[in-house]
């Protein structure tokens, strides 16, 4: 009787110690998949039915100073169901836009307004669905100092009306400044 059941107990052991060797198998098989289609993406022929060598290929494109092959690959990749590479895609493509914009010098930015603007909007995007996700906030700013904002440029030419001053009820209490 103890026999069977230290032999039970070692089979019950034996077959979890070798489903979870097989699981990890067939993961390491799909990961060496996955780095071969990344690494297939620096090549003309890649296999675009993975998003991560789409997302690879378009950072390479973006490297090469390919813009709108690479633009169209973040946007692919943004309107996709992976949120985490759609997250990653729009803080590059706000990053590619921000680039674009300054390659002539931060002096003509005002230039490339459209393309700050673009920028922008992807680190807002990005912020929008990760408050905590520091570099978009950084480059963000940085966007803003470079085009800001046009309520905040009408804010800052307002003047602030008068106020107009009543006197007070209170007894014993003065109103101008010592």
């Amino acid at each position: 009787m103890k026999r069977s059941i230290v032999h039970g107990t070692f089979a019950a052991v034996a077959l979890a110690c070798g489903s979870l060797v097989a699981y990890h198998a067939a993961r390491l098989d799909q990961i060496k998949r996955t780095n071969s289609a990344i690494a297939s993406a620096r090549i003309s022929n890649f296999e675009a039915s993975v998003p991560e060598a789409r997302f690879a290929r378009a950072l390479a494109l973006a490297r090469a100073g390919e813009s709108d092959a690479a633009v169209k690959g973040y946007k692919s990749l943004i309107d996709g169901n992976r949120r985490d590479l759609s997250q990653a895609a729009a803080y590059n493509l706000g990053n590619l836009y921000m680039r674009d914009a300054l390659a002539d010098g931060a002096s003509e930015a005002f230039r490339s307004l459209p393309l700050i603007e673009l920028a922008k909007q992807r680190y807002r995007d990005v912020l929008r669905n990760e408050p905590a996700h520091w570099d978009a906030r950084y480059n963000l700013s940085r966007a803003l100092q470079l085009a800001p904002e046009l309520e905040q440029e009408i804010e800052e030419k307002e003047e602030p009306p008068e106020r107009e001053q009543s006197p007070s009820t209170l007894q014993g209490v003065r109103i101008d400044l010592p």
